[in-house]
Parts: C-alpha cells; sequence; structure tokens
C-alpha cells in the first residue's frame, strides 16, 4: 500500500481493509508537460475520501477528487476516480458499480469454495481447506 505526496488530502474511515499494492494519488503530474511553454503555472491536486467498512482487494489505484462511500467493496485492480454511492461493489478500468454489497454478500454465501475457518488455528485452517478440495 502506498499513499501519495500529499496523504493530509486523504481521509479513511474505519473498518477499511487496504490489500497490498493498492496506491492513493493525490495529484495529477501530467501538467509537467505544459510547464515548458509556461501554459499552467501549478499543479493540480485532489482529495480522496474514503467511508466505513470498505475493502480494497490487491493492486487497486485510487485516483485524486474521489470519494467511496460506506459498506464497498473495490475489485482488484481497479482503478477509481469519482464519486461512488454507499453499499456498492465496485471495479474495473475505469472503476465502475456492478452491483449492490447485498448480492455480492448472497453471491458469496452460495459459493461451492466458501469454507467457514473462523476461529481455526492457521494450521486447522489448511486442513479445512485441503479436506474441503479434496487435497489430503
Amino acid at each position: 500500500m502506498a499513499f501519495s505526496t500529499e496523504p493530509f488530502l486523504i481521509e479513511i474511515g474505519d473498518n477499511v481493509a487496504i490489500s497490498a499494492g493498492t496506491e492513493f494519488i493525490t495529484h495529477d503530474g501530467s501538467v509537467v508537460i505544459f510547464k515548458k511553454d509556461k501554459e499552467i503555472d501549478g499543479q493540480v491536486f485532489g482529495k480522496i475520501k474514503i467511508g466505513n467498512s470498505v475493502f480494497f482487494g490487491i493492486n487497486c489505484l485510487i485516483l485524486y477528487n474521489t470519494t467511496i462511500g460506506n459498506n464497498c467493496v473495490i475489485g482488484a485492480g481497479s482503478v477509481v476516480r469519482g464519486h461512488f454511492p454507499d453499499d456498492s461493489v465496485i471495479f474495473g478500468n475505469p472503476a465502475r458499480v456492478v452491483m449492490k454489497t447485498s448480492m455480492l454478500k448472497m453471491l458469496l454465501k452460495q459459493n461451492p469454495g466458501l469454507v467457514q475457518t473462523d476461529g481455526l488455528s492457521v494450521a486447522e485452517a489448511y486442513n479445512l481447506i485441503k479436506k474441503h478440495f479434496g487435497i489430503e
């Protein structure tokens, strides 16, 4: 996980899980090509606001001027910019809302790969996962 050179422009709520490789970018470096001719004298910045109970999959890129509501899931590898409402599953490049989190919950509960590992030690969980998939 990496935060931009302006981490003070990033607001993160409670119960947020950020997977490895996710980056938060609070500026637009492309203005450099316009500086040589003095067409733009300055830099572009923007805030990032993350609500409560948000999960980021691996290797997401969150760009400036982005707001993500509460209770959202961001899919792995997504490039996110814009405003996203509460209770959204968001993924893609560019990222978009693909379903409500209530639909994701229903799909996960019916997934044949769901293995109840809560409360187990790592060794117990590995053994249960192996058994579930017929790997002995």
